[in-house]
């Protein structure tokens, strides 16, 4: 048993872990920040590294427009991997090409600046586009990218290094949380217990070691995504974060937004793609790699195995040749392949759970982490303490 009390006990350390405890040593209290694994390896590191409001509606916007915010903030101090080069949305139709100037027109009332592209305008500033596949742009010059395989590291490097009032443990993975008299006691797997006063479970898709029977009845759902790097292009000039027409029809700002979302129609080409979930998205890497991806398959919380290890070649491919029709250089030049998953829910933004007014689950994000994860958990700190 450890004699230290914590204010703030977190379990899990991938981004809504971390900025839970991020905001509450901002806000002086005393955390213990603990993750079960030698480091973070799940969701928050096998994404994009994409901050885009533009996507999100409602107050999800408004978390994602914080979370710019913050991460350029930290970024001035500390080098956590942002680089401000914006997003681009690519209409490849006439459709995507009306829904692109619809969401402009809602986000010209609310004042969130962006820019409408023609296609001459887009091939000029991304040039490793195809002419072919480009009608049209809109640009959000405020958007930031960040290295997903190392920015939350370097977040931990930097509040270790701020907060002195900071205890982060790795290969720490919590198989006990109960209250009892004296606040809320956390058990480890190598035996030791600790004390704090209140207890945020982030727990990804980890189901199985803190209240299982919660998470079964809690109607989340896992999702898959493969996504692929390539080798380095540093030559290849496609800067920020490029999302195109499947994202267009997908994404929920569009659908929210867009009067003529649910009157266009799929084309053909794109009915495959669909089945599995598909959008492309590139985002270059700081040493001239590319990510491109995704798609997404999905099984029940308590079937996650169902999804399985494997890589399919088949997805892959799919991918691979849409990026093909879209990007003018090798994008089969692969050096990577691998699969992320994440838990969502199909009617909830985030689950939030109270097992009791002490112990707190905050999880379930969905593929809203890196851009709205930021903001949520400011004012998730803020309400947990009443600040």
């Amino acid at each position: 048993m450890q004699d230290k009390k914590y204010d703030l006990i977190v379990v899990g350390s991938g981004i809504l872990g971390t900025f839970h405890a991020y905001h509450a040593l901002k806000a002086g209290l005393k955390v213990l920040l603990l993750e079960k694994d030698n480091y973070p390896v799940g969701a928050t590191v096998r994404n994009f590294g994409q901050a885009v409001p533009s996507g999100m509606v409602d107050q999800w916007f408004r978390y994602g427009v914080r979370g710019l915010e913050v991460y350029q903030s930290i970024q001035k101090d500390f080098d956590i991997t942002v680089r401000n080069n914006g997003s681009v949305y690519i209409a490849s139709d006439e459709d995507e090409q009306q829904l692109i100037h619809e969401l402009k027109n809602h986000y010209d009332t609310i004042g969130y600046p962006c820019e409408l592209l023609s296609a001459t305008g887009v091939l000029a500033k991304y040039p490793a586009l195809r002419s072919s596949y480009v009608k049209e742009g809109l640009f959000f010059s405020q958007e930031v990218s960040v290295e997903p395989d190392r920015m939350i590291h370097r977040v931990h490097e930097y509040i270790q290094q701020r907060f002195s009032h900071l205890t982060l443990l790795y290969n720490a993975p919590v198989i006990g949380c109960e209250n009892s008299a004296g606040g809320v006691h956390v058990k480890t797997s190598n035996g030791y217990t600790y004390l704090g006063e209140k207890v945020v479970i982030c727990n990804g898709n980890e189901f199985k070691l803190l209240f299982p029977e919660v998470f079964r009845k809690s109607g989340q759902v896992v999702s898959k995504l493969q996504m692929l790097r390539t080798i380095q292009m540093p030559e290849v000039q496609l800067e920020g974060n490029i999302l195109t027409g499947l994202t267009i029809r997908r994404y929920e700002s569009f659908e929210n937004y867009c009067p003529s979302f649910n009157s266009i129609t799929t084309p053909d080409h794109y009915k495959e793609l669909k089945k599995w979930g598909i959008h492309i998205l590139f985002k270059k890497a700081v040493d001239g790699s590319f990510i491109i991806g995704d798609s997404h398959e999905y099984a029940d919380a308590n079937q996650l195995d169902d999804l399985g290890f494997k890589i399919s070649d088949y997805i892959n491919q799919l991918m691979l040749n849409e990026a093909a029709r879209i990007a003018n250089f090798d994008v089969r030049k692969i050096s990577s392949s691998w699969a992320g998953y994440y838990p969502q829910h199909p009617d909830k933004n985030i689950v939030e759970i109270n097992i009791s007014d002490n112990i707190l689950i905050r999880t379930c994000i969905g593929g809203k982490g890196m851009t709205a994860g930021i903001g949520y958990t400011e004012h998730s700190v803020k309400k947990i303490f009443d600040l």
